[in-house]
């Protein structure tokens, strides 16, 4: 839970006197979470931390749309990244099989972990599903639909608040048409509602949950108009802004961010406007001013993207993006 902090106001107080200093940024440990895999393509990680340790999921398969395409997961324990397990696919009979997209993980506080997902022939015809597990990722059940007209979280974790509600920041893709909005449910998943948004003169999809004192929230999405787009809350999420530029040049690619325990926001973009070949960690307080205070990759070809991004219990940062549509890296770190 969000709770405001002694560092968090000194942070504050000196952003206001132009005194914040770039975090020195150590890395801990940068590693392709697989060498080999049954897959040869892949992409859209998501991380949560478990009793087990880091758990990773992302989707594989010949190519993204190929029927084949699945849910595979990998746990971080003890140094090492176990061998990629699939964990749910597309099949619908002997016959027939659709791919599968963009997993989202998430632990209650019951300890059920959940993982959502979509299923279907392309972003604009998937349906969302989601299976659960009670020993640490172990097992999973079997795929439970989301109710009609709902998805979850479309790429990015969902939040749950002080109040026992679940934010799922969701989109949808309809006639050429993008718009994000929010789904919320209890903290164990039931009682879907949907809270529309103004996205005004943007095509925003995939957004990304910062929380702030008192209540604020803060949005920021994928546009196709080369900026991220921000959407803010005041009640707890139960009404949002219109959508509005944040100034941050972007490259129409999924993003993830987080908000620290001590109140700082980190996001991770591709802060370009053509390509997918850089990709960096910002920096914020307010979610307004924003600073690069890290580099990841910045080669001149290549696609770095879709990343995912949290905060572990003690402090340290982990992160997943693709690589060349090959692998999945991933990247601890600290701030100092």
């Amino acid at each position: 839970m969000f709770q405001v902090s002694t560092i968090f106001i000194a942070l504050i107080l000196g952003f206001l006197n132009n005194e914040v200093e770039k975090p020195t940024v150590k890395i801990l440990k940068s590693e392709f979470i697989y060498e080999t895999a049954p897959f040869p393509s892949c992409h859209a990680s998501t991380l949560i931390e478990t009793e087990r340790g880091i758990l990773a999921a992302w989707f594989g398969g010949t190519y993204e749309r190929h029927p084949d395409v699945s849910i595979y997961t990998s746990l971080l324990a003890n140094g090492e990244w176990s061998k990629p397990e699939m964990v749910a696919d597309g099949v619908e009979n002997k016959d027939f099989r659709n791919p599968t997209w963009n997993p989202v993980l998430y632990k209650s506080p019951a300890g059920n972990i959940f993982l959502f997902y979509k299923e279907g022939p392309n972003p604009r015809e998937w349906w969302g599903l989601y299976k659960t597990s009670d020993d640490e990722g172990k097992t999973w059940s079997k795929a439970i639909q989301i109710p009609p007209g709902m998805l979850g979280p479309v790429k990015n974790k969902a939040v749950l608040l002080e109040d026992g509600t679940l934010l799922h920041p969701s989109s949808f893709e309809t006639n050429g048409v993008w718009s994000m909005h929010v789904e919320t449910t209890n903290a164990e998943g039931q009682n879907w509602k949907k809270t529309e948004i103004d996205n005004g003169e943007f095509h925003a999809i995939q957004p990304t949950i910062l929380q702030y004192p008192n209540n604020k929230l803060q949005m920021l999405a994928r546009t196709q108009e080369d900026v991220i787009g921000s959407t803010w809350s005041m009640d707890g999420g139960k009404t949002w802004s219109k959508v509005e530029s944040t100034g941050l040049i972007h490259n129409n690619s999924g993003i993830d961010a987080v908000t620290l325990q001590n109140g700082t926001q980190l996001l991770l973009c591709n802060p370009i406007k053509d390509g997918r070949n850089k990709l960096s960690l910002m920096m914020s307080i307010d979610g307004v001013n924003w600073d690069e205070i890290y580099v990841l990759e910045d080669q001149p070809k290549g696609e770095f993207s879709y990343p995912a991004i949290i905060q572990a219990e003690d402090g340290t940062v982990h992160l997943t993006y693709t690589y060349n549509r090959e692998k999945i890296k991933y990247v601890s770190l600290s701030l100092e």
